[in-house]
């Protein structure tokens, strides 16, 4: 296991200030299994992340409204609402990455994952050390876009009307 500790940060401007702060990069988790949101909580704490955990579908849409995560990994089976449901309705509201975990390891089921929405699917059991370079990755490209928006918004201001 990795012991060394890997700070993620994303610039996100400041609406009072228009200045620049780095924060570290929120993740929802949102899983039903007690042993498993421990593990998923601890592992990406220690990477550096902001984590935020519901343990139903419900939950898991209140607090994405809330926290605006930066990426989401997300049960299939849960409690109120299911995964494919969830990935459904934050689609239509956030371009955060959704990374599904499932025991239902069927193609169909995959299939369906990412129809809905979702940017990746792991199955159960999986490897940390996978799912950590996954995140990594899926939040790599996130900063990338953010960036080249950034510097193409700076290059072609929007005219200011009177």
């Amino acid at each position: 296991m990795d012991t060394h500790m890997h700070k993620v940060h994303f610039n996100h401007k400041s609406e009072t200030e228009g200045t620049s702060v780095t924060v570290s990069p929120r993740i929802l988790v949102v899983e039903d299994e007690p042993a498993l949101v421990d593990t998923l909580e601890y592992s990406l704490t220690r990477q550096g992340y902001d984590v935020s955990v519901a343990t139903d579908g419900l939950k898991a849409l209140e607090i994405a409204r809330q926290v605006l995560p930066d990426l989401v990994v997300l049960d299939v089976m849960l409690p109120n609402l299911d995964g494919f449901e969830v990935c459904r309705i934050l689609r239509q509201e956030t371009n955060a990455p959704i990374i599904m975990l499932t025991a239902r390891a069927e193609e169909v089921d995959k299939v369906v994952g990412l129809e809905v929405g979702a940017d990746d699917y792991l199955t159960k059991p999986f490897s940390m050390r996978e799912l950590m370079a996954r995140v990594k990755a899926l939040l790599r490209r996130v900063r990338l876009v953010r960036e080249e928006m950034t510097t193409a918004t700076n290059e072609n201001p929007v005219p200011e009307f009177p």
